[in-house]
């Protein structure tokens, strides 16, 4: 049957037409996913797609992705399909070991489809090494016909004679397609533009970061903006993921900057995806935290889905929630649950505690700033023990610290990585009126507005517990 399909490739939709075996899905309604768990497939077993990436095809999502022996080398490239992106059917193992006699002793890893609607091939990159070691750094090429059928293995070669080992691939808005690789030992994250078939590649395009050693690119377009997520290098120990932004493939691209808390929640990148629909578009961050991260295998993996925000058209923030409701006719994802959230109000101000620029950096500054919906001024209270919290970030994960756990009077209260130091412990003492102090375990000294100041900026401090109202701060639910 002759089928039009649509194809949702960097937020666009793109419709074209070919033979496709797609039976009537079932209207997709809102459901929640819930995180750091192994999914399941509609009869029951894992769903074993790691380090994957996803493409529309019509009403459908086709997740494709790792499925590894106990080892942890190559079995298959297994395909499964979803239109609400929590019941997942499995459709086939569309690469296998013995799909190509360098297979059967190889090492496959996040491999990502694109389609090509001049060819009509459903076009699969994906990293290869032997499955001993990690000396053969390589990029290889499989296509189909169909999105879920058979791929042919046309084989594995260095781009442009560079090693590469974690990669995505990127379909622009004008029909040209990317790959994105951490190249040269990782040291530098190569962008390069493939041929016009998708199956090889014809330039590059750009090296916007060299030497900083980033991995596990997920490249995606929001309005005229391109963002590149990353890793950094650790092996399967979890990291401070980062990002940066360009309007423009070639350059010039911002340098990389913090995102999300220092382990990304214990998790790697491994795509993002759009969800676009009737309210709009969502950007879906797709991470693995890897079993071997855990004590177990790659097998063992579990997943941690979770909205991306944009307080900018230039700036991003990958928030943590426990659970996440997902609507794909709508468009929308958003966090569940994790709270409750809750604006500082200074009493003396009325402004709130806030988180200079939305960074997600390490000692970014913390100071008071007019309220307003930002998630860098919206904080949980997690239990520290003995009647102490800490007070965390909504929109970084990440603790109101002392800086350098001074017991100094005017010592600077910054964001800083949630530890166990009692730095980051405070204590809530009712002033009356729905204030509170909040007062560092470790000092015995009152959060404060550095010189009573009523100005948007001024820094928050500790300072000797008095009776000033700038000392004095209410839970506002956000």
């Amino acid at each position: 049957m002759l089928r039009r399909v649509c194809l949702l490739l960097s937020a666009v939709l793109v419709c074209v037409s070919g033979l496709l075996a797609i039976g009537a899905p079932a209207q997709a309604a809102s459901v929640t996913v819930t995180n750091a768990t192994q999914f399941t497939d509609t009869t029951g077993a894992v769903v074993h797609a790691h380090g994957g990436g996803v493409l529309k095809v019509g009403t459908y999502y086709y997740w494709f992705g790792e499925n590894r022996n106990p080892d942890n080398s190559f079995k298959y490239v297994s395909v499964y399909r979803s239109t609400d992106l929590k019941t997942w059917e499995f459709r086939n193992n569309v690469l296998t070991q013995s799909s190509a006699a360098e297979l059967a002793t190889a090492n496959i890893e996040r491999p990502k489809v694109i389609y090509n609607s001049t060819t009509g091939k459903y076009v699969m990159w994906m990293h290869k090494e032997l499955a001993t070691d990690y000396t053969q750094a390589r990029v290889a090429v499989a296509v189909s016909d169909t999105v879920d059928g058979t791929y042919t293995y046309l084989g594995s070669f260095r781009p442009l004679g560079i090693t590469s080992r974690d990669m995505t691939l990127y379909k622009d808005t004008d029909g040209s397609a990317y790959l994105v690789s951490s190249a040269n030992e990782n040291a530098d994250l190569d962008i390069f533009k493939l041929t016009a078939d998708y199956t090889g590649v014809a330039s590059l395009v750009a090296n916007p970061w060299p030497g900083t050693y980033r991995e596990a690119p997920a490249l995606f377009k929001r309005g005229s903006v391109y963002f590149m997520l990353t890793s950094g290098n650790s092996g399967w120990k979890p990291n401070q993921q980062r990002y940066a932004t360009a309007t423009s493939l070639a350059g010039p691209w911002t340098a990389m900057t913090d995102v999300g808390n220092d382990t990304a929640y214990g998790s790697q990148t491994a795509f993002v995806l759009p969800v676009q629909g009737t309210a709009g578009t969502s950007y879906l961050y797709m991470g693995d935290r890897w079993g071997n991260s855990i004590g177990g295998t790659v097998e063992d993996s579990q997943y941690v889905w979770l909205p991306l925000t944009f307080p900018t058209n230039t700036t991003m923030d990958l928030p943590w929630y426990p659970q996440i409701a997902v609507d794909t006719a709508a468009g929308t994802v958003t966090g569940v649950g994790g709270g409750p959230y809750y604006n500082l109000v200074t009493r003396h101000s009325g402004r709130c505690v806030d988180v200079s620029d939305n960074s997600a950096a390490d000692s970014a500054v913390v100071l008071q700033y007019d309220c307003n919906s930002g998630l860098n001024q919206q904080w949980r209270l997690t239990d520290a023990g003995s009647g102490y919290v800490q007070v965390v970030a909504e929109h970084s994960g990440k603790c109101l610290d002392v800086a350098n756990a001074s017991t100094a009077d005017g010592a600077y209260v910054n964001q800083y990585k949630c530890t166990t130091g009692t730095n980051q412990q405070w204590l809530l003492q009712d002033q009356g009126n729905g204030y509170y102090h909040l007062v560092a375990r470790h000092s015995g000294k009152c959060l404060d507005v550095k010189d009573a100041s009523t100005a948007n900026g001024a820094r928050l401090i500790q300072w000797t517990c008095g009776t000033g109202t700038n000392q004095q701060f209410q839970q506002r639910t956000a």
